[in-house]
């Protein structure tokens, strides 16, 4: 067997490999390797700015890593692919016209289809990388889509933060450092609140625009029950 191999599989937890059968130690946590998983990487890398691409690395790392440890059977490569991806529209010239996450989700998903993957592995692909912004329904999702939100909110919000050793948190930080994420993604969210505040009526983005853009006013759920073209 790979001695990559034997590294992921003695650690905690199962992994369905549908990658090419071989893995490799990346900030000290084991990720299966395949070439699909390098042409996301490579994706990333050119669709993210720098600390953007550190994030997707991490958030890959960290769900991995929170799979082994809490023992979850998953998809390792859709996980990976999922995770890497999940924020190549955040930037600071998106212009939708849908919310940044559906944008980057149909993109991803075109991804997945051209490098192979079959249409169930695609589309959970499409909702990780959807919901990634919407825990409090992709954690409750298949193991591939809420481990992919395990370690995007691990790296945003500090989510089981506790559950990685000390030594490999710092691992993985020293590796892919943060360069100042949380003032650049706020100008990101920021931005979008600006340009296309009607997309952000109902995910976390709304929480930036209230606090920090002036005027910021998006659409309300009250509104659309009470617009809605019906007598009662």
């Amino acid at each position: 067997m790979n001695g990559r191999r034997r590294a992921a599989l003695s650690r905690p937890g199962k992994i369905v490999d549908m990658s090419d059968g071989t893995f490799r130690l990346l900030a000290g946590i084991a990720v299966p390797e395949s070439s699909l998983i390098e042409e996301a990487i490579a994706y990333a890398r050119k669709a993210c700015e720098p600390y953007l691409f550190n994030h997707v690395v991490r958030s890959w790392l960290f769900a991995a890593r929170l799979g082994q440890l809490r023992n979850i059977e998953h998809d390792a490569e859709v996980v990976a692919v999922g995770t890497l991806l999940h924020d190549i529209t955040l930037n600071q010239s998106f212009d939708g016209p849908r919310r940044f996450e559906v944008e980057g989700a149909d993109l991803a998903r075109d991804f997945a289809r051209k490098g192979g993957l079959d249409e169930r592995r695609a589309q959970l692909i499409w909702d990780s990388v959807a919901l990634n912004s919407t825990p409090s329904i992709g954690l409750y999702k298949e193991a591939e889509v809420a481990l992919c939100t395990a370690g995007v909110c691990l790296d945003v919000g500090g989510l089981q933060y506790g559950l990685l050793p000390s030594q490999e948190m710092q691992g993985i930080l020293a590796e892919y450092p943060r360069l100042g994420m949380k003032r650049r993604m706020t100008q990101c969210f920021c931005h979008i609140a600006k340009v296309r505040p009607e997309t952000t009526y109902d995910n976390f983005v709304r929480d930036f625009g209230e606090r920090f853009v002036p005027r910021y006013q998006a659409g309300s759920a009250v509104d659309f029950v009470m617009n809605a073209p019906f007598d009662d």
